[in-house]
Order: C-alpha cells, then sequence, then structure tokens
C-alpha cells in the first residue's frame, strides 16, 4: 500500500518553504536530488503509514488512520509561511536519512521473535486497560454492601472509567507526535498502574469512582496508540495476519473482565478484583518498558541527529526534522473531532449508530447478571461465564476476515481510483448491523423464565458479539476511507461519543430491568439496535451522494484536484524544455514567470492530500 507521491512529499516537506521564480538561483543537482528524495522518501518507512490495494487489504484507510502525525503533519503543510528554513537548498538530498533496504532500525525489519514480542506486550497490556473497565461490574454487589449505596450508584465506577478513557484518547495522541509511543506509553502506565493502588484502598465509593477516572484517562494510551504500533510493524502483505491477532485480546477484553472478575470476587472478595488489576497493569507496564519505540518520525529524527553529532555535519537532515506545534496539535487533537461530530451528517449517523450499540453491550454487563444471578441463582463466578456466548462471537467475527475482505473486494471498482470505494465496507457493516439486534432479542425472549435451557439465551450472545465486532471495525474503516487525512478526528470524535454512551446507559440498567422485566428491558434495546439497521443500507446505496455533499469532503476533493493540476502544468512544461536545460556553473536557467515549478508541484505548496480511496 502507497501513499500518492504527492502526500507523501508535503508530509516529509518543514513547514517554512519559500515560493518563487527565481528559479536561477536554484542548483540543477538540487532540482536531481528533489527527484531522488522523492524515490527515497517512498521507500522510507514514512510510506509505511499507507494505503494498501484495495485487493489485498481492504482496511487499509483505518490502517492508514491509526497512523498517528498524518493529519498533523498536513496541517502543517498547509499552513507554510514564507520563509527560507527548510528549503531544498538547506536539506541537501544526499544528506537526507531515511530507512534503507534491510535498515535494522525500520521496526519492519526487527527479527520475527522480537515483533512478536511488541504484538504481545502491546495486546496484553491494552488487554489489561479494558478488561479492568468491566471486572468493576463483577465486585458492584461487594460495593453496595460495604460502602451501603444503590446499584445504580455503584454502576458510577463504569462511567468514570469509560468516560476517562474518552478523555485520555484526545491527550495521547499529540503526545506521541511529540515524544514519540514508547515514552509515552511507560509513563502513562506506570501512572495507570499507580492509581490503581487507591482503588485497593479505598474507604468510601466517592474515592473509587474519582480514581477510576484519572486512571483511564492515562490508561487510554493504550486504546488510542497501540493500533498505530501494529501499524508501524506490520507490511502491507501481513499487515491483516498481525491486526488481526493483536484485536483478540483488546476486543474480547469486556468480555473478559466479567468471566474472571466473577470468580475473583466469589472467592476474594472486591477488593482483590483491583489486587488482580494492579498485577497485571505492573506486568503490562515492565513489558512496554523493555519494547523499544516504533514510530518512524522520531526514530528518524534520533537517526538525523545521531549522523549530526558522530560527523559533526549539520547537513544531515531526515523529513520530521520539523517539530510540529504544540498549537496545532491541540486543535486537530482536541477541537476538530469536536467540530466534524457537529457538523458532518455522515457522522451524526454513525455516530448515534456505533454509540448505541456500544453503550447496550456495556448495558449487557449489568443486565447478565440481573438475569443470571437474580433470576436463575447463578452465583458470580458461574454467572460470568455467561459471556462466552459474546466472547465467542467476536472471535468469530475476527476469524472470517478472510470471508469478509472478499466480500468488500467484490464490491464494482471506483472508475476514478480502481479501487473499491468505501461503500463496499457498508456491505460487511449490514451484515452486523443485523446480527446486533438478532442477537439481543433472541436473549431477551429465552433468558426468562428460568425452565428455559441456559445454554440457549448464552447461544445467542454469539450474534450479538459477532455483529459488535464487526460494526466497530467496518464503521470504523467506513469513516476512515471518507475522511481520508481527517480520518483520525472523525474516528475521535465517534470513540468519544460512543464511551460517553457506553458509561452512562449502564446507569438505566437496574431500574429499566427492574421497572420492565429483563424481556421487555431486553427487548426495547433490541427494537432501539433494529432501527439503526437502515444507516448501513442507506450508505451502501447512497453512500457516494452523500459523501459528495460534505463540505469538507468536497474541499478536500478540490485541493486535490488543483494539486492534480499544478502537477500536470509542471510536467508539461518539463517536457517542453527538458531538452533546452543547460547546467552552467552548477545552475540550470530560469522557468518562465507565473508557472509553478516542478519542485514546488511535488512538494504540494498549496493544497491538502489526496483522499486516497475515499474519492
Amino acid at each position: 500500500m502507497e501513499v500518492p507521491q504527492d502526500t507523501e512529499r508535503r508530509l516529509g516537506e518543514d513547514a517554512g518553504v519559500t515560493v518563487t521564480n527565481d528559479a536561477a538561483s536554484r542548483k540543477g543537482s538540487v532540482e536531481q536530488g528533489e527527484e531522488e528524495q522523492g524515490r527515497q522518501s517512498r521507500q522510507s518507512h514514512s510510506s509505511h503509514a499507507s494505503n494498501a490495494s484495495d485487493d489485498t487489504d481492504p482496511l487499509s484507510p483505518l490502517a492508514l488512520a491509526l497512523s498517528a502525525g498524518v493529519e498533523a503533519y498536513e496541517e502543517v503543510a498547509r499552513v507554510r509561511t514564507a520563509t527560507s528554513i527548510g528549503s531544498a537548498a538547506s536539506r541537501p538530498p544526499d544528506f537526507e536519512v531515511t530507512f534503507e533496504d534491510d535498515d535494522s532500525e525500520d521496526p519492519r525489519n526487527w527479527p520475527l521473535w522480537y515483533r512478536s514480542w511488541i504484538v504481545f506486550s502491546i495486546s496484553y497490556t491494552t488487554w489489561v486497560v479494558v478488561f479492568y473497565s468491566t471486572s468493576y461490574t463483577a465486585s458492584i454487589p461487594g460495593l453496595t454492601k460495604e460502602f451501603h449505596v444503590s446499584t445504580t450508584v455503584a454502576t458510577l465506577g463504569v462511567t468514570s472509567y469509560l468516560l476517562g478513557l474518552a478523555t485520555g484518547s484526545l491527550l495521547a495522541a499529540p503526545a506521541s507526535e511529540l515524544y514519540g509511543r514508547r515514552p509515552v506509553y511507560v509513563i502513562c502506565m506506570v501512572c495507570f498502574t499507580l492509581l490503581v493502588i487507591p482503588c485497593c484502598l479505598a474507604t468510601s465509593l466517592e474515592e473509587v469512582i474519582v480514581v477510576r477516572f484519572f486512571g483511564a484517562v492515562f490508561g487510554a494510551v493504550m486504546v488510542s496508540n497501540s493500533a498505530g504500533s501494529i501499524v508501524d510493524i506490520s507490511t502491507e502483505e501481513n499487515r491483516a495476519l498481525i491486526m488481526s491477532l493483536w484485536s483478540i485480546a483488546p476486543l474480547n477484553g469486556p468480555v473478559t473482565g466479567p468471566v474472571i472478575g466473577g470468580f475473583v470476587f466469589e472467592s476474594l472478595g472486591w477488593r482483590w478484583e483491583n489486587w488482580l488489576a494492579l498485577i497485571l497493569a505492573g506486568a503490562g507496564t515492565v513489558s512496554m518498558i523493555f519494547s523499544k519505540e516504533t514510530y518512524a518520525p522520531i526514530i528518524l529524527q534520533s537517526m538525523a541527529a545521531r549522523k549530526r553529532k558522530d560527523t559533526d555535519d549539520e547537513r544531515w537532515w531526515c523529513r520530521y526534522d520539523q517539530k510540529l506545534s504544540k498549537l496545532a496539535l491541540m486543535r486537530i487533537n482536541l477541537l476538530r473531532p469536536f467540530e466534524l461530530s457537529l457538523t458532518e451528517p455522515i457522522l451524526w449517523f454513525f455516530n448515534i449508530w456505533i454509540s448505541l450499540i456500544y453503550g447496550i453491550l456495556y448495558l449487557c454487563f449489568i443486565a447478565y447478571p440481573v438475569v443470571f444471578s437474580q433470576n436463575r441463582g447463578w452465583g458470580p463466578g458461574i454467572s460470568g461465564l455467561a459471556f462466552v456466548g459474546i466472547g465467542t462471537g467476536t472471535m468469530l467475527a475476527i476469524l472470517t476476515e478472510p470471508l469478509l475482505r472478499k466480500i468488500i473486494n467484490a464490491h464494482p471498482k471506483d472508475s476514478l481510483t480502481g479501487r473499491v470505494p468505501p461503500e463496499a465496507t457498508a456491505r460487511v457493516m449490514i451484515i452486523g448491523a443485523v446480527l446486533v439486534p438478532v442477537g439481543q432479542l433472541v436473549f431477551s425472549w429465552t433468558c426468562l423464565p428460568g425452565t428455559i435451557h441456559w445454554a440457549i439465551p448464552i447461544a445467542f450472545g454469539i450474534p450479538f458479539g459477532a455483529g459488535n465486532a464487526i460494526s466497530f471495525i467496518y464503521g470504523s474503516n467506513y469513516l476512515a476511507g471518507a475522511y481520508g487525512i481527517y480520518a483520525a478526528s472523525a474516528l475521535a470524535g465517534n470513540t468519544m461519543m460512543r464511551s460517553v454512551f457506553g458509561g452512562t446507559l449502564p446507569l438505566a440498567g437496574p431500574s429499566m430491568y427492574a421497572a420492565l422485566t429483563p424481556q421487555w428491558a431486553g427487548t426495547l434495546l433490541g427494537l432501539l439496535e433494529a432501527a439503526m439497521i437502515p444507516i448501513p443500507i442507506v450508505f451502501y446505496r447512497y453512500g457516494e451522494k452523500i459523501r459528495a455533499r460534505s463540505p469538507i469532503i468536497r474541499q478536500m476533493r478540490e485541493d486535490q484536484e488543483k494539486n492534480e493540476r499544478r502537477a500536470a502544468r509542471a510536467k508539461r512544461w518539463r517536457e517542453r524544455h527538458q531538452g533546452e536545460q543547460e547546467v552552467i556553473g552548477g545552475t540550470r536557467p530560469s522557468e518562465p514567470e507565473g508557472r509553478l515549478t516542478q519542485e514546488d508541484a511535488e512538494k504540494g505548496v498549496v493544497g491538502t492530500s489526496p483522499l486516497g480511496p475515499s474519492v
């Protein structure tokens, strides 16, 4: 998968580039060097955060969106100032530091055993953070008894944790772009681990609720950045496999929480829920300490700095030497997700759909104990096993990825790009949207009375879990494909909203199930999910027209067309004057006044990046 050349050059250039027609002062060797730079750049690690061909990886838009920094570097490219800093003359192409073939510092060339260790460490540590969000639900009976509060009040511990994850996700991304993934992982996980201790020793429920929020703010670094780390070390050929292996643990984190937590609470009490989380988080923190940096811009910056120091030559540089503005990063990561969520109709529907099914998923962690513990008389440990059905469905959704890939790639290709459009993903989204209410409704109708065999409602957790996993993964991929360089902001807004739903809907669980009975409460939720089925169907049928009406997508298309016209003009000029070009004293002839030079066109002085597969 390959980022378009125009995009790559803009991502690699510094913010200050002088736009001038005084080409007589430019070196002919610089022009040749820029060509070589472009060739090397396309081979560099930055091109790894790119789009796979549609025939090999239909999830390539999501992979690109998970690579932190693309949107931020595009923002820098659009706000360049007219200075000479970072101009081609001050950045000799022969002194550019890039990843060469078989470069041992390129994370994708690390030994297989070490990359496997990275995948395991990141997957495990992410699982711990997600696991802690739901293991708490198993200890709610103990908390209500010890602190003399209602179940609804005790459920606030889930709410505060998910709100903390939402808040932290917006902060972790810019931190990793400024300082790299590893230091942010280590610092945040150390804080997360230490903040589990007050929960272990809490003397009031208020302490638990507040501390869980701040712990989740730090733990969110794994939720927001871990998938990007997997993209860092994977290639187009093995990305789908590695992403699938990585996702097994995080996607099953919510399910394994009450399963393990139920037995721990039953045997050792609610405090040991937190002691266990402390032990698991400590192991995850240690694993992150022994993992190396995977983020290409930080690695290349370090290599360039080392070259300058070792050779005492300041000409060594890398395409990421331009430090990103903290103000720009704050705007991108904190404000833009809200801007898009409020102004983009596409996000209105997707945020509501995905947030609703996510909130109902977390509501299940309140509903299942009501059904199996209160009504069927199961103990906390055994009732936790009822979630195995949902976990099985999640696993099946992951394992059927090759089949889902074929369904997506069978969609007619876009005539302009030769790739499947985002609407191809909607084919699979429809499957997920149907499976979720089917599993929910049948579970509701068979969970009670106790004369119905327990295996039937648990078995229908399988389509429920599979539908949830498919909706999350491929719904996110649709947004990534539709919004191009703004995908990270679109996904951040979606994550924020679904975390709010996941944190608040469970608060209504105890009273709703008591007032309506589990059967009717579950039926109401299933009908709400069924009402969402038309959303992916509409986007499958009319998604292209809907995207064409989006102001921000239309603006990106216009910018792409401008870039293509500029590049075409530069190419025509170059072809006309190639035979006339002379090299005299290390200089080249001036280019026509008013025409954009090839060098400027390739740097993309004006405009934003192409949308790639989303056009």
